[in-house]
């Protein structure tokens, strides 16, 4: 039944779609033709938009996809031209970029500086290698689709060791096989940026669909300590220029750094106003000549935990770069060493280098931030992709009468443990939103700060979270 104030526009799309093809799917190509009509737009940008989708088929498909769409808009003239139903849209004095979040990865690497990028066809992380791949050539990027996710990793690890600015993307199933090689760079300190696009799991779970399930997995994955950190861009536009902070702080801190993406916000398409490209590279302590006195330490402890990096071939500056624990000069402590009290103290001693980076970090990265009124009524957390829809409900709850605030968590590892502890006890009321069975994220609060919070809203049927999920779950909450 049609709601009042709602006018029901038939069309016989089945009868006109048959005229072209004799795929039902035809019908989509009619009504974006009537549609074109009825918003007002230029039917000669959509024919080369439907030229760029299909570009890669036969030219017959092109064709009756076009004389497709123009019937829709044919019928849509003649007869809805009396009925008053057309649509001025709002003019845009200046285009937008509309790109997915593996654009906007992409893009951002590239920015960077990033000039090596390894992946395993894995969706839904795939979209950055078909990008990459074809600018490869332009943007002087040395692309490699590997054999598998081992072999992209320790590719993109020399690659970092050699001095380049390093990328490999993968999704859950392909992080896996990286894990082993993950604590390797951790060990050897090398600086390299790895994208995680999260899909349904376990195994091959639902491939795709989305989810973020793999947080655990993020920042618990390899044998032993060493620090990396995690990042999870909250848009498509944020996205860009997680990408390129995951870059600097890579080379700043000479750890492994994980951008978690998942489906939703690799795959979809978004707006965006403007993209900066006044970017600024760090490449943290790399040293372009030996020490005066001729002795490099590679792995020199430092109060801050950072030693000073040379690429390979830099004058002086020959080091051992091994997957043992090593000394300050990277000679490993093998077995034999390894229980004498000098060595037990250089072990001690590489350990805490290491570590303290992770502090140096925490008091860098930026926290948690509140959107919306700092004292509302309620409060929604989230991290990552389910940003947007979560600040959608919350305005809408807000308009509603129950006033709503978004914190959203963007700079997962190291944790703001403080910030976030003094945010949420300040809070009236919680509800944790996210994508996934078990709560990761709450469950990540509670042990980084001792608060739990107790309300969640948690899907993982492999759809996307609705704004109306949200804002159901949250009237039952504070209504009741």
């Amino acid at each position: 039944m049609v709601p009042e104030g709602v006018k029901a526009l038939p069309m016989p799309l089945a009868d006109l779609a048959r005229n072209f093809d004799k795929n039902p799917i035809m019908q989509n190509t009619v009504a974006l033709g009537a549609t074109i009509y009825l918003l007002g737009l230029n039917f000669e940008i959509f024919s080369q938009v439907l030229a760029d989708v299909f570009g890669k088929k036969k030219q017959a498909v092109i064709d009756a996809n076009t004389k497709a769409a123009s019937s829709g808009l044919d019928y849509a003239k003649q007869n809805y031209s009396q009925l008053d139903v057309k649509f001025a849209l709002p003019s845009n004095p200046r285009p937008k970029l509309l790109m997915t979040g593996n654009q906007a990865i992409s893009l951002g690497a590239v920015m960077a500086g990033c000039k090596f990028y390894a992946a395993y066809p894995m969706t839904p992380a795939s979209g950055i290698l078909h990008w990459m791949a074809a600018h490869a050539a332009s943007q002087r990027v040395v692309v490699k689709q590997a054999e598998d996710e081992l072999a992209v990793i320790n590719m993109g690890i020399g690659a970092a060791h050699a001095g380049v600015r390093s990328m490999v993307g993968t999704s859950g199933g392909g992080f896996s096989l990286m894990v082993e090689a993950l604590g390797l760079a951790g060990m050897t300190e090398t600086p390299i940026v790895i994208i995680e696009s999260q899909r349904a799991g376990p195994s091959t779970g639902l491939p795709t669909k989305t989810e973020q399930g793999d947080l655990n997995m993020m920042t618990g994955a390899s044998q032993g300590d060493f620090p990396r950190i995690v990042l999870s861009p909250l848009s498509v536009e944020d996205a860009y220029y997680a990408v390129i902070e995951a870059f600097n702080l890579a080379e700043r801190f000479q750890c492994p750094v994980i951008v978690a993406s998942d489906l939703l916000l690799s795959e979809h398409l978004e707006t965006v106003d403007e993209l900066s490209s006044n970017v600024v590279i760090d490449r943290g302590e790399l040293i372009k000549a030996a020490p005066g006195d001729g002795e490099y330490k590679r792995y020199k402890v430092t109060e801050t935990g950072i030693s000073p990096r040379a690429i390979p071939g830099t004058a002086g500056t020959i080091y051992v770069a091994a997957s043992d624990e090593h000394q300050e000069d990277g000679v490993v402590i093998s077995d034999v060493l390894s229980g004498i009290p000098k060595y037990v103290k250089e072990r001690e001693m590489q350990m805490e280098k290491r570590m303290k980076k992770m502090d140096l970090a925490r008091n860098e990265l930026a926290a948690p931030k509140i959107y919306g009124d700092p004292g509302a009524e309620l409060t929604l957390v989230c991290w990552g992709s389910t940003f947007g829809v979560t600040l959608e409900a919350a305005e809408e709850l807000s308009k509603g009468g129950i006033s709503t605030n978004v914190y959203a968590i963007r700079n997962v590892m190291p944790f703001k443990a403080d910030q976030v502890a003094a945010t949420l006890k300040s809070a009236k009321k919680l509800l944790d939103v996210e994508c996934n069975y078990s709560g990761q994220m709450a469950r990540m609060v509670r042990a980084e700060t001792g608060f739990e919070i107790k309300d969640k809203f948690l899907k993982y049927d492999g759809e996307p979270i609705y704004v109306f999920e949200i804002v159901n779950k949250a009237k039952q909450l504070v209504v009741g």
